[in-house]
Order: C-alpha cells, then structure tokens, then sequence
C-alpha cells in the first residue's frame, strides 16, 4: 500500500520486497515491481521524445527566424500553427494572435491557393498574388506545398515573397527599353519617311496603273 502511494505521488523507481514464487503477495508483489518497472521506462521514453521533439521545433524556428521569405505552417484544416518572424512582420501581428486562426481569414487572397492545395496534395502550387494592406497594393510569389505521411495530409506549408519591387524593376526595365527604342527611332530620319513610304503604297498601289 506504502509503495501504491508513492507510484501514485509520481515516485516510479519504488519497488516492494519479492516474498516466494508459490504464494500469493509474491506473485502480486512481482507483478507490482514489473508494473512500476514498465511505467518508469515509458515515462523515460517520453520524456527523452518529448526533449527531441522540443529540440526540433527550437531549431525549426531558430531555421525559419534568419528566412527573409515569410513561411506559415498549417494544420490539415487550414488553421495556422508555426508562422515564422517575416510573416509576422508583413502581416502586423504576433505568434498569440496569429497561431490558430483560418489563414483564408487571415489572408483571403491567398484562399483558393489553399483549396487547389488540398484538392491535389501531390503538388506544389504556386502563383502570384496581389495583397493589399492600408491601400498600400503589395505582390507576392506565393508557394503552397502539402504536408503528406503515409499518404494522409498532415498539413500544408506557405511561403511567400515580397516581389512588389521585382515587378516594378521589371516594368521600369521594359519600359526604359521602349523608350530607347523610340529615341533611337526618332533621331534616325530615315524611318520616318520609310513609314511614310509604306503608307503611300499601301494606299495608292491599287491607283497607279502607268508606273507602278
């Protein structure tokens, strides 16, 4: 009875004295010291995957916490529950507001990337959306993978990056070249009266039936 209270305290090394293997308290207090033996094991083999698992998520976050890209871990519903730094920073909020909720609630733009996710898990799914937070429109190259183990969704993970500044460096580009191309047409005279040219036989051709 003395050892059942101390089992029950928590205290799973305490084991009881063995009596004969033909009488009964011996047999009981065999199968009591086998009961503590194995409670005591489990408990250590928890403990030791609890320790691994809470190592993992630690470099798990201290990998994610030096990403520029902003990355969100979700559950199979959907509901957000690892968001690393640069997603808090781009959306405005913190890990106690932010873990939980519906990300196509959080960010509904990125919500039928997540559907396409979950209807083909096999693949990645990717494209570009535009947000817009304080009427300040931002792009982002959004990538959605899922999360499988022995073929059952675990979850889904979201990465995004910022390419408001590509794109514009991008249209800048396109347009600088026009705009070299235009000047370049410009100071040649040449390709105006070449146009010019082609104008008047594709209008007068038809016309001129003496010298054509």
């Amino acid at each position: 009875v003395g050892a059942a209270e101390k089992v029950r305290a928590g205290d799973l090394s305490v084991r009881v004295t063995e009596g004969p293997s033909d009488d009964e308290f011996g047999t009981l207090s065999r199968a009591f010291n086998r009961m503590t033996s194995q409670l005591e094991g489990q408990r250590s083999e928890l403990v030791d995957a609890n320790l691994q698992l809470d190592l993992r998520r630690r470099f798990t976050e201290a990998v994610l916490a030096g990403v520029s890209a902003g990355v969100i871990g979700l559950d199979p519903e959907g509901r957000v529950n690892l968001p690393n730094r640069s997603a808090l920073e781009f959306l405005g909020t913190d890990t106690e507001s932010l873990v939980g909720e519906d990300l196509a609630e959080v960010i509904p733009e990125m919500a039928p990337l997540l559907r396409e996710a979950g209807r083909v898990p096999y693949r990645l799914v990717e494209d570009q959306v535009t947000i817009e937070r304080k009427s300040h429109p931002r792009r982002l190259l959004v990538r959605i993978t899922a999360e499988l183990s022995r073929e059952e969704l675990q979850g889904f993970v979201v990465t995004f990056d910022d390419i408001s500044e590509l794109v514009a460096a991008q249209r800048n580009a396109a347009w600088s070249d026009i705009a070299r191309r235009i000047a370049h047409e410009i100071k040649n005279p040449l390709t105006p009266i070449q146009l010019a040219a082609e104008r008047l036989r594709r209008k007068y051709t038809g016309e001129v039936k003496t010298d054509p």
